[in-house]
C-alpha cells in the first residue's frame, strides 16, 4: 500500500513540523507552500492522500480540493482547519473532502486520518487495477480469466487445440468450468459457425440417453410416434460436448467408440447408417485410466479419447486469480441485475483467499452474485463480511470534531473486534491499549458487555 502524502500549507514552520510528524509515522511526504505547485503533475494514477490547510493565499484549501477532485473524485483530501472554520469544513466534507483536522492537533491524530485515507485509496486503486486487467483481455483472455501460469498454459493449449479438428478429453473437478473450455474450443476453431450441442451424460437415464445421442425412427419403441434426430446428427458440422462421460452406460460406450472411429451413426430402429461430420469433446471429473483399470470404463474408448487432453486446474491451485475472477463475476452480476457493483475491499479479498473453494469457480461465482446483490460475503453458509460494510464516506451532519473522532474510534474498535472474532486479548493487543481501556471504551460506545477475557477463561 502506498504511503504517499502531498502536503500543502503556506506557513513554513507548521508545514515542516507536519511533514516530519507524517514521515515519522511512515509516510513519504512532498510538501508545498502553494496549491498550484502541488497540482502540477497530479493525476488519476496518484496512489496517495492530499492534505491541505484551508486558509491560504492565491488558492484556498477548498478551491484546491475542488481541482483535485476534478482530476480524480476518489483521491482522499484531508483539510486542516482553525476552530472558526469548522462549519466550512463540514460543508467541504459534504462536497467530497475525506476528513478535516482542527488546529491545534496532535501528530498522531493526523497520521491516523492519513492512514485511513491511504487504505481507502489503496482499495480504489486495487479495484481499478482489477477492472483494467479484465478490460485489457481479448479473445480467450475475456473468457478464460486468470493470470496464473496454469491458466495462461490452459489458454495456450485451447488456442492450439481449437485449430485442429481432433477430439479432445477435458479433465477437471466439478465447477472448474469444463463446459466453458469446451465452448472456447468450439468458438475459437473452424467449426465456430456450426452448432455446439452439450449433453450431460450423468443427467440422462439409461433408457433415454441412447435415443438422445443417436435419435430414433418412428415406431422404434413404445411412444416413438415419429422420427427424431439425435444430438450427434444434429451437431453435424459443429461440436458435440459429452459432459460426465464417465457416467455413460457401458453398452453405449461401444457405440460411441464406433462413432469416433467411423463418424457414422444409426438411429434406433433404422437399418441404414448416416454419415456425420462432428467433433467430439468429452469431459470428466474422474480418472478414466483408473476407471478403465477397474473395469468401470472401456479401456479402448479411453485410449481413443485420450489423444488431446486438457487439464483444468482447481481454484485452490490458482489462488492468485481469485480476486480477478471475483471482480469479474461481481461486475457481471451487477450489470445483469442493473445495480452498482459494491467495492471489494481488503477484508473481503482476505476472506476469499482463505477459503479452499471445494466447489471451484462455480462456488466463487455464486458467492459473487450474492455479494453483488448486497447480501454480504457468504462462504460456507456464513456471512463473513458485508458487501459494503459501511458507506465509505457517509454524509456528515454539522457535529463537533470530538463527536466525529468518537465515531471513528468506535468503528475502529468494532472492526478490530470483528476481525479477531471478539477475542478481547487479541483486540487490545492489536490496538495497543490496555485491557481496562478496551473495557471502558466498549461500555462507552455500547459495543456490548465485555465477556470473560481469553486468558481469564
Amino acid at each position: 500500500m502506498s504511503r504517499d502524502v502531498i502536503l500543502i500549507d503556506d506557513e513554513p514552520h507548521l508545514r515542516t513540523a507536519t511533514a516530519q510528524g507524517l514521515e515519522l509515522a511512515g509516510f513519504t511526504v512532498k510538501d508545498f507552500a502553494d496549491g498550484e505547485q502541488a497540482l502540477h503533475g497530479l493525476s488519476r494514477s496518484f496512489e496517495g492522500v492530499v492534505i491541505s490547510d484551508i486558509k491560504m493565499p492565491r488558492l484556498s484549501g477548498l478551491d484546491l480540493m475542488t481541482r483535485v477532485l476534478a482530476i480524480d473524485a476518489e483521491i482522499p483530501v484531508i483539510l486542516i482547519t482553525g476552530h472558526g472554520d469548522i462549519p466550512m469544513a463540514v460543508a467541504a466534507i459534504r462536497a467530497g473532502a475525506y476528513d478535516f483536522i482542527e488546529k491545534p492537533f496532535a501528530a498522531e491524530m493526523l497520521a491516523e486520518a492519513a492512514s485511513r485515507a491511504s487504505e481507502k485509496r489503496a482499495l480504489v486503486m486495487e479495484n481499478r487495477a482489477l477492472k483494467a486487467a479484465l478490460s485489457r483481455g481479448s479473445g480467450l483472455e475475456q473468457v478464460i480469466i486468470g493470470r496464473t501460469p496454469s491458466v495462461q498454459r490452459l489458454r495456450s493449449q485451447i488456442a492450439a487445440f481449437a485449430a485442429t479438428d481432433a477430439d479432445v478429453l477435458i479433465n477437471g473437478e466439478t465447477g472448474t468450468g469444463k463446459e466453458l473450455v469446451a465452448r472456447s474450443l468450439h468458438d475459437q476453431g473452424p467449426r465456430a459457425k456450426g452448432r455446439f450441442v452439450p449433453i450431460n451424460c450423468g443427467a440422462l437415464p439409461e433408457t433415454v440417453i441412447e435415443s438422445e445421442l443417436f435419435g430414433h425412427e418412428a415406431g422404434a419403441f413404445t411412444g416413438a410416434a415419429k422420427a427424431r434426430v439425435g444430438k450427434l446428427e444434429y451437431a453435424s458440422g459443429g461440436t458435440v460436448f459429452l459432459d460426465e462421460i464417465e457416467s455413460m452406460p457401458m453398452e453405449l460406450q461401444i457405440k460411441l467408440l464406433r462413432v469416433l472411429q467411423d463418424r457414422r451413426i444409426a438411429r434406433l430402429g433404422a437399418n441404414e447408417e448416416r454419415a456425420i461430420d462432428v467433433r467430439v469433446i468429452a469431459a470428466t471429473k474422474e480418472d478414466l485410466k483408473s476407471a478403465a483399470t477397474r473395469g468401470d470404463f472401456r479401456g479402448d474408448l479411453y485410449y481413443r479419447l485420450n489423444v488431446l487432453t486438457l487439464a483444468i486446474p482447481p481454484l485452490r491451485e490458482r489462488g492468485d486469480d481469485i480476486p480477478l475472477l471475483f471482480q469479474h463475476f461481481v461486475e457481471a452480476a451487477a450489470t445483469r441485475f442493473k445495480t452498482e457493483a459494491p467495492p471489494t475491499g481488503r477484508e473481503v479479498v482476505a476472506h476469499l483467499m482463505a477459503h479452499a473453494w471445494p466447489g471451484n469457480v462455480r462456488e466463487l461465482q455464486n458467492t459473487a452474485l450474492r455479494y453483488a446483490l448486497g447480501l454480504g460475503l457468504e462462504i460456507d453458509g456464513k456471512d463473513v463480511a458485508t458487501a459494503a460494510t459501511a458507506t465509505p464516506d457517509a454524509e456528515l451532519s454539522a457535529v463537533t470534531l470530538t463527536e466525529q473522532l468518537a465515531r471513528h474510534e468506535r468503528q475502529i474498535i468494532a472492526d478490530t473486534l470483528a476481525l479477531t472474532g471478539h477475542s478481547l486479548k487479541a483486540t487490545y493487543e492489536a490496538l495497543g491499549i490496555s485491557r481496562k481501556t478496551l473495557y471502558d471504551k466498549m461500555r462507552r460506545f455500547s459495543l456490548g458487555k465485555p465477556p470473560v477475557d481469553d486468558d481469564e477463561a
